[in-house]
């Protein structure tokens, strides 16, 4: 029997309890928080327009990721590709390292764990959906056409069937098979780095953690740089910008980077992956300090192997809850 309600409050009850989800499938296959979002709105419209013909030979929930599945072909056929920094350039030297902006780059979105993540007791299949939203990971699924996207996402990740994924796109089993197969073969060659989730953290990630605070915030670039992976990356869109390995990451900090100075970090996650919000103090020599990057930790093997600085702070702090600046109460929080 369909789970498909027929009342308006119903039918609002049962679609909204596949709301994060949805979402999360939306964001793996557009990048974008805001756009995945915008992606299951237009899907709840077009299901509440259509549920008077919905005839109950699938579950509601299936009837809603074809529906999904359909706004997010629409808007990758009609070019809507995210790309990070490294994806566009090599990287550059600190010594003549340039902030250029890129118009005409649509950049990779962090996006809330809590706007993507379902509540699950699993503890497999929890750690497998924060995989599956990581950046490199979604970065990855952006050099897939979309179809063969859909696919890995409904086969690898929310491990639908076969049988089901080829229902959903209106084709056959041999062609899902054949798209999956195509579509694991791309990630192999994608050079793929693993990365490990945040939450809940191990000790040794939140010994890592609580370092790499002490040390940015007293802007201690010899304990800070100590913390990182010999090949780590600094990013920070827009601007497309990216530095390897601790010695340019550490002479960027002392030179164009030394605005940073004097921050303060407030811990979040984002992508299943530690982050902070970053504020540098305030411009106009007022106490306190005002928003500056959003920044995301890639974490293996105990050292961080990626910084991801976003700068957007206007889209980024209010999406993920964050103050809009800090005041000097924040230093009698942390006790100093």
């Amino acid at each position: 029997m369909s789970d498909l309600a027929t009342t308006s409050p119903e039918l609002d009850s049962a679609m909204e309890r596949y709301r994060v989800e949805l979402t999360g499938y939306c964001y793996r296959m557009l990048g974008s928080a805001f756009d995945a979002e915008d992606a299951v709105q237009d899907t709840y419209v077009r299901a509440w327009r259509a549920h008077a013909k919905f005839e109950g030979r699938s579950s509601l929930r299936s009837w809603l990721y074809r529906i999904a599945t359909n706004v997010c072909l629409d808007l990758l056929n009609a070019g809507n590709k995210r790309a990070r920094p490294m994806d566009l350039s090599a990287p550059q030297h600190q010594s003549s390292a340039v902030l250029n902006e890129r118009p005409e780059v649509t950049w990779l979105e962090p996006v809330p764990d809590g706007r993507v993540l379902p509540q699950t007791a699993d503890p497999a299949e929890a750690a497998l959906a924060k995989e599956s939203v990581r950046l490199a990971f979604v970065a990855a699924l952006q050099h897939l056409p979309p179809k063969q996207r859909a696919v890995l996402i409904l086969r690898e990740v929310l491990a639908w069937k076969a049988d089901e994924v080829a229902g959903l796109l209106e084709t056959t089993v041999a062609s899902v098979n054949s798209a999956l197969q195509r579509a694991r073969a791309t990630l192999a060659g994608s050079g793929l780095r693993e990365s490990d989730a945040a939450d809940p953290l191990d000790a040794g990630q939140a010994e890592l953690l609580e370092r790499y605070l002490s040390a940015f915030e007293a802007y201690d670039i010899t304990r800070l740089t100590a913390l990182l992976h010999e090949d780590a990356v600094l990013s920070m869109p827009p601007f497309d910008l990216w530095l390897r390995g601790r010695a340019d990451i550490a002479a960027w900090h002392l030179a164009q980077g030394i605005g940073c100075k004097g921050s303060r970090l407030l811990p979040t996650t984002a992508n299943g992956l530690p982050a902070f919000a970053q504020y540098r103090p305030r411009e106009d020599g007022r106490p306190g300090w005002t928003p500056w990057a959003l920044q995301v930790l890639e974490i293996s093997g105990g050292r961080i192997t990626g910084l991801n600085a976003f700068l957007d702070t206007d889209r980024w702090f209010p999406l993920f809850g964050l103050p809009e600046e800090l005041d000097e109460s924040y230093e009698v929080q942390q006790g100093a």
